[in-house]
């Protein structure tokens, strides 16, 4: 579905669902306290983090009693259950709105779309199966207030003229055990913030494939980030392995960013043909493979963000394709 076919919605609060524990089921109450930049009030799960509070549609849930389940409110761990809107058609950077009983209105912004399942639940172990992975949309509170079921609901489409997200991922064997302080991953952040991007993650791990591919996908279908910047693994090392990653995650090729970074660091040194850097799209993000140096990942975001500009605005729907005249 295309961001412009996603329009306001309204819909209602079929269930509220708390829990005193994480890994415990929910429970139903009739209303809660939503508290800004945390979440539901006494729910396990609320915190400073970008999860606070989790939503399923009403409507998936109905139909996956339909194929002989039986779910209660909050087994799947969900603390909003929503009738009548569709939540995980909506991109995140959308904003929910429930309409309170004083009138008054509670606000919610979509930071992340399904999550990995690390263990299963009781409702897969009962019927091979769960939503909550696939289906479940999470929120993070801006306003906070009191809300009940029945309260009315409003969806709105994350605007394409928005800030531009970023999320930053450093590969550092040494880095990640504490061997090496990092200086590559707050420098990225830094520039980043200064061009004006919203930095939503910023991870240290080993150069491990796995964990690299992991996070590649949870930032960009998850969490929709317009720019993922990872540094390190780019060299000869027989364990720098992200542009054989990058290349596996990818949807499209983008190879032009990392030329030019080529091109222009080439000027500087000519290890900059040592280089395997890659650079892609996968569905509405652009990944970018930079070095592993605090140095030279200054000098190539440097040499691509004033062009990169315009290629993420056109995967967002806010500019067409244009030629120079």
């Amino acid at each position: 579905m295309k961001l412009n076919d996603i329009s306001e919605k309204k819909g209602i609060i079929k269930a509220i669902c708390i829990s005193e524990k994480r890994g415990t089921a929910k429970h139903p109450v009739k209303e809660a306290e939503l508290i800004k930049d945390y979440g539901i009030e006494n729910d396990a799960h609320a915190g400073k983090w970008h999860r606070q509070v989790s939503v399923l549609s009403a409507e998936v849930i109905d139909e996956f009693n339909k194929k002989g389940a039986s779910v209660k409110d909050g087994d799947f761990g969900e603390n909003l259950i929503i009738e009548g809107i569709d939540v995980k058609k909506y991109p995140v950077g959308s904003t929910l709105s429930i309409l309170s009983d004083d009138s008054s209105s509670v606000e919610l912004k979509l930071t992340q779309k399904g999550k990995q399942c690390h263990s299963h639940c009781h409702i897969y172990e009962s019927v091979g199966d769960c939503i909550m992975p696939r289906e479940g949309v999470f929120f993070e509170v801006i306003k906070g207030g009191r809300i009940s079921v029945g309260n009315e609901v409003i969806i709105r489409p994350a605007s394409p003229e928005r800030p531009f997200t970023a999320a930053v991922i450093v590969l550092s064997d040494k880095a990640s055990i504490g061997e090496r302080e990092d200086k590559s991953g707050p420098k990225a952040c830094e520039i980043l913030k200064n061009n004006g991007y919203d930095v939503v993650e910023s991870i240290l791990i080993p150069d491990e494939p796995l964990k690299l591919k992991t996070e590649l996908l949870r930032l960009s279908d998850g969490r929709e980030v317009d720019l993922i910047i990872t540094s390190g693994g780019t060299g000869f090392s027989m364990r720098d392995r992200t542009p054989e990653v990058t290349m596996e995650v990818a949807e499209r090729n983008a190879p032009g960013i990392a030329e030019y970074m080529r091109l222009k660091s080439a000027e500087l040194t000519d290890r900059a043909m040592l280089s395997r850097a890659a650079s892609v799209i996968r569905g509405k993000t652009v990944i970018v493979n930079l070095p592993g140096s605090p140095k030279a990942v200054e000098e190539c975001l440097g040499f691509i963000l004033n062009g990169l500009e315009h290629g993420i605005k056109i995967l967002r729907g806010s500019a067409g394709e244009c030629a120079r005249k």
